[in-house]
């Protein structure tokens, strides 16, 4: 699938599976590997819980706390940007790709019930079934566990222990997306 990232057009991809599936360290891998090869790799992470990324007494919480509604701290080496919704809906994703900048592949994790295009992690041990079986946009699943037999044509079994294998996989997605 391909979204309005910064102004152009940019492949988007969920890295999706329960808790304690391994989503961030395959992200780690994934985007380090391709950031490694020149891919310019933007990430949105969703959460449910309040965000604290700032300590409250430094300067910019404050005056995020005084009621500024944005609050943008610069430095030569990173730029952050702390909006407050104060009651405001959450920006819908479209919106919050939008505000990205221009990127060859979006990844994103914690959009499970979004119609994207999605590689899910999945591993037994969790204790918690797949999702695939009930998500038509799970395009491959990577997995420390065999495949199952009677998948669905186009869903795409990984090992989750070769991730060269997972890296490929997403590769191949990325420069077909484009």
């Amino acid at each position: 699938m391909l979204k309005h990232v910064g102004g152009q057009l940019s492949p988007v991809l969920v890295v999706t599976g329960t808790s304690g599936s391994g989503k961030t360290t395959l992200l780690e891998f994934l985007i380090a590997s391709l950031a490694a090869e020149g891919v310019r790799i933007n990430m949105i992470k969703h959460s449910h819980h309040d965000l604290e990324l700032e300590p409250p007494r430094k300067d910019s919480a404050r005056l995020r706390m005084a009621g500024a509604a944005e609050v943008m701290v610069a430095s030569p080496y990173r730029v952050s940007i702390v909006q407050e919704l104060r009651g405001a809906p959450e920006p819908t994703l479209e919106q919050q790709l939008a505000r990205m900048s221009p990127a060859d592949l979006t990844l994103l994790e914690g959009f499970k019930s979004d119609p994207i295009p999605k590689l899910e992690v999945y591993r037994p041990e969790v204790g918690k079934p797949p999702l695939y079986p009930h998500d038509p946009y799970i395009y491959a699943v990577a997995s420390d566990q065999a495949a199952p037999a009677g998948l669905p044509p186009h869903l795409v079994w990984l090992d989750l222990n070769q991730r060269a294998t997972v890296l490929d996989w997403v590769r191949n997605y990325y420069k077909e997306s484009k």
